[in-house]
């Protein structure tokens, strides 16, 4: 017969709730021994040491600390400094915790506010980290020897595309020299469209929709001087909007969706290659017609990506962002040269200019009111200002 008679009767920790999820604002107000509530799965070490210096009494984490995907240090350093973590709280636990609310966490990692539930999570023993982070290294050795192994493959039955761009066709639309942005498909690409517009605008570069990214374009109020898809994932308003079209084909000519753009009456340029994203296709067409810079926006691929086997991180993306070079950008490095500076340093220049513009137009107003000479009139006024002053004063 258990002793307690209710859940939130199982000894745990008190603490304060503090929201430190990007959109919260608990970091600012954090004491020692609060909660930190987060959600950041496989913390890193400098997501974990942020939390380390605010000496937390316990990590609630939506997420889990470590999914095995990769081996990281966070969940090591969080129990060196003798945080009690919980993972896996979820959604519904992030939706109904509110910043600075008492709460309490039960052993079986149970979370209240008074009675009432908020959800739960489990706790995060050490041995379980030790495993969990053991098991990851070395599935991510295998992991990268297969993925480098892969890319090997590949360079060796597409080295003359990569190399001197054999079988890349000729797309119809001149780059050479000019900038191209490449927008493909991805949860935020249709924002990232909307922050280039200052960039579009001013130098009016090449645009490549790929797949489903040319609908947005097209939505968005821009007409892609390329598509690069299967038509299948297009629109029928957008293959027909005038741009050109490249269909990404199998090394035998094999083209799917290519009887669509036929049945449309649209013309397309096939593109036979082993490489199957369309990005990574629109990526070396770019590079290989001469683009001077090569604008990413949606399908970035980084060394993380990688390691944590994102579906987009395949070894062919990585050769072909590799061959654009230094020509590549991501669309948020371009966006960030475009934001405006924040008003508050300078404004205290525009109340020095206002001030000086006010006096300027009382010398003026002053100097050609009287009867007098410019400087008479200046002198006399103010000789009349320091009288009333005077007057004011005694």
């Amino acid at each position: 017969m258990s002793l307690f008679s209710r859940a939130s009767d199982l000894p745990g920790i008190q603490g304060t709730l503090r929201d430190c999820t990007p959109a919260g604002k608990g970091l600012k107000r954090f004491q020692p021994g609060d909660f930190a509530v987060i959600s950041a799965a496989d913390i890193s070490r400098q997501e974990a040491q942020v939390l380390v210096d605010l000496q937390p009494g316990a990590v609630i984490n939506a997420e889990r600390f470590s999914s095995g995907a990769v081996p990281n240090y966070g969940p090591h350093m969080l129990l060196d400094a003798e945080a009690l973590l919980v993972e896996g709280a979820g959604a519904e636990f992030l939706a109904n915790a509110k910043d600075g609310k008492r709460a309490r966490i039960t052993q079986d990692g149970a979370i209240f506010v008074g009675e009432k539930s908020l959800g739960s999570g489990r706790v995060v023993q050490r041995a379980e980290a030790e495993q969990t982070f053991t098991e990851a290294q070395s599935l991510l050795i295998g992991r990268m020897e297969a993925y480098f192994g892969n890319a090997i493959e590949l360079i060796h039955s597409e080295g003359p595309l990569l190399i001197d761009g054999m079988g890349i066709p000729d797309c119809g639309v001149d780059m050479r020299g000019r900038k191209v942005v490449v927008v493909s498909p991805a949860p935020n690409h249709r924002e990232l469209i909307k922050n280039l517009r200052n960039f579009i605008r001013e130098y009016e570069p090449v645009l490549v929709g790929v797949d489903s990214a040319a609908d947005s374009l097209v939505d968005l109020g821009y007409t892609p001087d390329l598509i690069v898809a299967n038509p299948n994932s297009v629109q029928a308003e957008t293959l027909r909007c005038g741009s050109r079209v490249i269909v990404p084909a199998t090394p035998e000519g094999m083209a799917p969706g290519l009887e669509r753009i036929q049945d449309l009456g649209v013309g397309a340029m096939t593109f036979p290659s082993v490489l199957e994203s369309a990005t990574d296709l629109g990526l070396l067409l770019a590079d290989f017609h001469q683009a001077s810079l090569i604008v990413q926006a949606g399908g970035a691929v980084d060394l993380d990506a990688i390691f944590a086997d994102a579906p987009q991180a395949t070894p062919a993306a990585l050769l072909a962002r590799m061959k654009a070079g230094t020509k590549l950008v991501d669309a948020q490095s371009v966006i960030s040269l475009y934001a405006a500076p924040s008003a508050r340093p300078t404004a205290w220049l525009w109340a020095v200019l206002g001030v000086l513009v006010a006096l300027a137009a009382i010398v003026l107003i002053a100097g050609f009111g009287g009867a007098g000479s410019f400087m008479d009139n200046v002198t006399q006024t103010w000789a009349n200002i320091v009288d009333s002053l005077g007057g004011w004063i005694s």
